[in-house]
């Protein structure tokens, strides 16, 4: 046996400390579930917490640009065109921009967008056009499954009336469903790390402007019930010396040290992993770092191939919001005794395209000249 073991400081104080799981206050992006009807508050966090996506979304939608609606009929061209720049919109706007730049912003954050047409109550004319809010309607098929419903979501899923005057948008729609695809899926999850870092970030220098201390204790042998007394009366002091809001010392008797709690580790460096993720998102969301006010190294032939990646998913959004603006313009054009002829005029999305177009419309023309031996600005054969 070993008679010299030695005996276990029965006097020693141990003060345990609540162990506290700190985390970013977004706590739905960690328990993101995929394919779920909460998938809209989350997407709607998202864009809270991470200000990039936020800022990427709405940039995307002021790309869009502006348009023209052109009738085939020319006495309808006015009263089109006024009624564009005035028809009242969701919260308080004018003019039919705002309804459309609201409505591509919900389908880019949520995969769906719901539109109304409100009518006069004589029918003898639109009133006003509505955004419908996602949270009060269910976009459902009907009897095939390329007709489009929209229900109420009270829990019954009843088909809202006047099914005609709504106007429901599904981007990238999953084969076989009737649920569109938000542009932010599969960014939850690379978020919730980025605000990890950045909450840990936070904490560190949290800790550097606010420091924290340890403060050692060391009773002698034998000191009893004692230490106990000694220990707590320099609790209470040292506790007393934070609190104070004047400079104030620190005295006592004894064997006591003070440290500074993590003075000796080293602080993680976080650009790489940041920027790693940071790519991750902005390739998602198909948006040019440069425009984004990220300055990462990038040639000049680079930044022309990243505009030209930009202006087709402008294009494809394009696509998605004509159908919308000429069932607005035809239901007005009806219901004013007009033909309903028309056509949607987008305009050119920057100055880039238009001089790339006519340097091609160029060299299209010379092309044409050389392979049939004539001359064709004049017209005259060589």
């Amino acid at each position: 046996m070993n008679f010299f073991k030695r005996k276990k400081n029965e006097d020693a104080l141990t003060f345990p400390v609540p162990a506290t799981a700190r985390t970013h206050p977004f706590s739905l992006l960690s328990d993101y579930s995929p394919m779920t009807y909460a998938e809209h508050e989350l997407y709607s966090s998202l864009r809270e917490a991470v200000p990039i996506i936020d800022a990427a979304l709405d940039k995307t939608v002021r790309l869009i640009g502006n348009f023209e609606v052109v009738t085939d009929d020319k006495a309808a061209q006015k009263p089109l065109k006024d009624f564009l720049d005035s028809v009242p919109t969701t919260g308080g706007n004018r003019g039919i921009y705002p309804f459309i730049t609201t409505y591509l912003n919900e389908l880019l954050t949520y995969g769906e967008a719901v539109g109304e047409i409100v009518p006069y109550s004589d029918n003898s004319g639109i009133a006003a056009l509505y955004n419908a809010s996602l949270k009060d309607v269910r976009i459902t098929a009907g009897d095939s499954p390329l007709e489009l419903i929209v229900c109420k979501n009270d829990g019954s899923l009843t088909p809202a009336p006047y099914q005609k005057l709504i106007m429901p948008t599904l981007l990238n729609p999953q084969s076989g469903t009737v649920k569109g695809t938000s542009v932010l899926r599969g960014l939850p999850y690379v978020s919730g790390i980025l605000l990890k870092i950045f909450d840990s970030i936070g904490s560190n220098w949290e800790r550097v402007g606010n420091v924290r201390f340890a403060v050692t204790y060391k009773p002698e042998a034998g000191s009893g019930a004692v230490t106990s007394k000694q220990a707590q009366q320099i609790a209470d002091e040292w506790s007393k010396a934070m609190r104070s809001t004047e400079v104030c010392d620190f005295i006592s008797v004894g064997d006591v040290s003070v440290k500074v709690i993590g003075a000796d580790n080293q602080v993680l460096d976080c650009e790489v992993p940041v920027r790693t993720l940071l790519e991750q998102i902005i390739a998602k969301l198909a948006l040019p770092p440069f425009v984004l006010g990220i300055s990462w190294s990038t040639s000049e032939r680079m930044s022309t191939q990243q505009a030209d990646i930009l202006t087709s998913e402008l294009e494809y959004y394009r696509t998605l919001l004509t159908p919308v603006i000429v069932k607005i313009c035809k239901m007005f054009l009806r219901l004013s005794g007009f033909d309903d002829g028309i056509s949607v005029e987008w305009d050119l999305i920057n100055l880039q395209d238009e001089v790339e177009l006519s340097q091609a419309r160029l060299n299209n023309a010379r092309a044409y000249e050389i392979e049939h031996g004539i001359e064709v600005m004049t017209g005259v054969e060589i």
